[in-house]
């Protein structure tokens, strides 16, 4: 009797401190996803992502991009980044691309962070300052703070890193709808309704200052448009007459009201479909 309650009592003071997470196997993959409760880095063996020869119309930021990470990849100075803008334009696709494309030839490894597990981001920069001999992006997708989010101070462990400074060998990659991470209607209530409006909402909207690189995406064109879905088909060994592919992918498009890479996809997707073609 007294050892059995001698195992509840060590199992309760577990689940309040739970032990130390061991030292992560970065061998095991490229890739890892941050989980809490408990907490853990999980090898991801398959990342989904698409070539980055697939990703049209978004050159510049591509480029960008592209270069920033290969310097941090070698060593050199690099700055976290922001990409922000139209959905479904292949912001959270460029940057799985960009590590693909660059693990070919440097190591370095891609750490996925959900905005709901910000608090814990202490206590997995010091898993990954642990192995300085390794290089890590960590990225978080689809970003944003509500008026009530207090999620946006642990960010700033990320960002600035308080006294011990962000870890050397990490760099931070977010994507967002929002340029400022907060919706404008936020920010003008804020501004109108605080005693000081530009010190109201100045602590979440410099949080997006502190991101060295700034890249926009912006909704594509047709001409755009079908170039994806142009280059996915070459890709995959869709064969489709020019003609037949504009009709009716303008008319895919004109049934969902915009025009995106989320949206060729979702095309191309249906399109392999009734060619018969497995992708």
């Amino acid at each position: 009797m007294e050892s059995a309650a001698l195992l509840r009592i060590a199992e309760a003071l577990e689940r309040v401190s739970p032990r130390p997470l061991p030292a992560p196997d970065f061998d095991a993959a490229s890739a890892f996803i941050w989980h809490t409760g408990p907490e853990r880095l999980d090898p991801v063996p398959n990342v989904s992502r698409v070539d980055l020869s697939l990703l049209v119309g978004i050159n510049r930021a591509r480029d960008i991009l592209h270069e920033n990470t290969r310097h941090f990849a070698q060593g050199l100075p690099a700055n976290n980044a922001l990409l922000w803008g139209a959905r479904g334009m292949g912001k959270s696709s460029l940057v799985k691309a960009i590590h693909a494309d660059i693990h070919k030839t440097t190591p370095i490894i891609l750490v996925e962070l959900s905005r709901e597990d910000l608090p814990s981001v202490t206590s997995l920069l010091r898993h990954l300052r642990a192995a300085p001999d390794r290089r890590f992006i960590l990225f978080c997708d689809d970003l944003s703070f509500s008026h009530d989010d207090t999620h946006y101070k642990s960010l700033k462990a990320v960002l600035d890193g308080g006294i011990e400074g962000r870890p050397e060998n990490v760099l931070f990659y977010a994507t967002s709808n929002r340029r400022h991470l907060m919706p404008r209607d936020m920010i003008e209530n804020e501004r109108s309704t605080a005693i000081s409006p530009s010190e109201a909402v100045e602590e979440k909207v410099s949080l997006s200052d502190r991101f060295g690189l700034w890249l926009g995406f912006h909704p594509c064109s047709q001409d755009e448009y079908l170039a994806m879905i142009r280059g996915y088909c070459d890709a995959h060994g869709v064969e489709v007459d020019d003609e037949t592919l504009r009709a009716e992918a303008i008319e895919w498009q004109a049934t969902r009201g915009a025009r995106s890479g989320r949206v060729a996809w979702q095309f191309f997707t249906d399109l392999a479909a009734r060619k018969g073609v497995t992708l």
